[in-house]
């Protein structure tokens, strides 16, 4: 039903090493991109995401504190609108919600033990399907579908909320089926003056002019278009004077790990109506702010899950039987981790030489795998939702863990233009403004220098805004 909103790989390949498979998945060429399909689930990051390097010694920490992004995060969930429970957890700070959405009874039971006997947080997923109408959107009715779109703009898209109300200015023109390949430089000044395109249709070479120019395509692919702007002041890709450029892929570990487990002492009956639109969340636990450092990895994870109740179809008999117990519900809780990939220089992106895509763009070639810390956190995640779900008191517990799984399947790829202060280590500055061409900005999740475990998307925007305000005040002050 929305399978022209993708990209054609036919059409539009990429490349891989073939000992480095890379599933580049959610390549939406529509109005709206990701967030006409995305799961919608809305975390903010702590300082133990921002400054985790000063934490454990690895890597490289932001050019930026939680305290600089919060008023942010504050103005992106108020128009947004996320639902969630405040828990006051160190590690996943609360935000500015709208009312919970309610927790079935084997997850009240679920978070209610693992708090008593564990010490660790479920809680509700925090999540953009508003529950009470907000700037002409309905409150989420419970339809089910949410893949398919929401006719009542209840879940957030870009499409009909930011880009609907840039429009409604009179001061923003849309160009669809528009597909970048360059970004036009201005050699005497140093400085970007637009864009050249592909139109999709007539397959024509167009110009956009502009006096700055913005990249938010999502990461691989604004790199793609940074690499394909080089010039002879910039060999190397634009932006790209510290050759980091391209380097410190990560995606998120994605249910590399986890369990389900049965609950069929708690109450419920069975059916296949319209359900609620998110789950649960279980709030990292490894390697807190001041819990025990683990051993066998650094960084953590969080679980993203929740319970069903089901007809039982595996009932005993025939007949009259059969049909009564098919009504007594299976009720299980499944539960699948989001781990935190270590930035490392070798994984990485490049311009494939020999190969371009349908509109003469040349592609990139992905260079990406997991490392011994990443799947020694799969291996924990089975064990860790095991222990979940036998401290809830859940019966047929069955952990599982998948370390054949090729990165890309996170969908969460960030961090191949990352920001910092020094220019020689890093392509962007703490306002994702290039550190080479003044005029260049960068905002989406290119810049992460880390990837941590939660899902980037409220971060991005969070980060968008603060980068716009500070870039409205560098034109007023004609600094751009």
């Amino acid at each position: 039903y929305n399978y022209h909103w993708f990209a054609n790989d036919l059409e539009e390949p990429y490349t891989t090493p073939e000992n480095m498979p890379f599933t580049w998945v959610g390549r939406l060429r529509v109005t709206g991109g990701r967030t006409m399909v995305w799961g919608r689930q809305s975390y903010r990051f702590s300082d133990l995401d921002f400054k985790a390097a000063s934490f454990d010694g690895y890597g490289e920490d932001w050019p930026l504190s939680y305290a600089d992004l919060a008023p942010y995060y504050d103005l992106v969930e108020e128009y947004v609108g996320i639902t969630g429970m405040a828990e006051g957890v160190y590690e996943l700070p609360d935000g500015k919600f709208h009312a919970p959405m309610g927790l079935t009874c084997a997850e009240t039971l679920f978070r209610n033990r693992v708090k008593d006997r564990l010490g660790w947080t479920a809680t509700l997923g925090r999540s953009a399907n508003i529950t009470r109408p907000i700037n002409g959107r309905a409150a989420c009715h419970y339809c089910g579908p949410c893949d398919r779109g929401c006719v009542t703009h209840s879940y957030f898209n870009s499409a009909f909320t930011t880009v609907a109300d840039a429009l409604k200015t009179g001061k923003c023109t849309h160009i669809p089926n528009a597909m970048v390949y360059k970004v036009l430089m201005d050699s005497d000044r140093n400085c970007a003056k637009g864009v050249l395109y592909i139109d999709r249709n007539t397959r024509e070479p167009r110009e956009v002019w502009g006096r700055v120019v913005v990249l938010c395509a999502q990461s691989l692919e604004s790199v793609r278009v940074l690499f394909n702007s080089a010039n002879s002041q910039h060999p190397n890709g634009l932006a790209n004077s510290s050759g980091v450029l391209g380097h410190y892929l990560m995606d998120h570990i994605w249910v590399g790990g986890g369990a389900s487990g049965e609950f069929p002492q708690t109450p419920g009956r069975p059916g296949f109506g319209p359900n609620r639109p998110d789950g649960i969340y279980v709030i990292r636990f490894r390697n807190t702010k001041n819990g025990p450092r683990w051993k066998n990895f650094l960084r953590g994870y969080g679980f993203q899950g929740g319970s069903s109740i089901n007809f039982n179809l595996r009932a005993a008999g025939f007949g009259e039987a059969y049909k009564k117990g098919v009504l007594d519900p299976e009720i299980a809780l499944g539960l699948g981790g989001f781990g935190e990939c270590l930035a490392r220089w070798d994984n990485y992106v490049e311009i494939d030489p020999n190969v371009k895509d349908v509109f003469g763009i040349p592609v990139l070639r992905i260079h990406m795998t997991f490392g011994e810390n990443e799947h020694a956190m799969i291996d924990d995640m089975a064990e860790s939702a095991a222990e979940m779900l036998a401290a809830a008191g859940a019966k047929n517990v069955s952990p599982f863990k998948v370390h054949n799984r090729e990165p890309g399947r996170g969908i969460h790829e960030v961090g191949i233009a990352r920001m910092g202060n020094d220019p020689k280590k890093s392509v962007l500055n703490p306002f994702q403004q290039s550190h080479d061409v003044k005029n260049l900005f960068v905002m989406d999740a290119s810049g992460f220098p880390s990837s941590a475990c939660q899902n980037p998307t409220l971060t991005i925007m969070a980060l968008a805004v603060r980068s716009c305000d500070y870039l409205m005040g560098e034109m007023k002050r004609g600094n751009v």
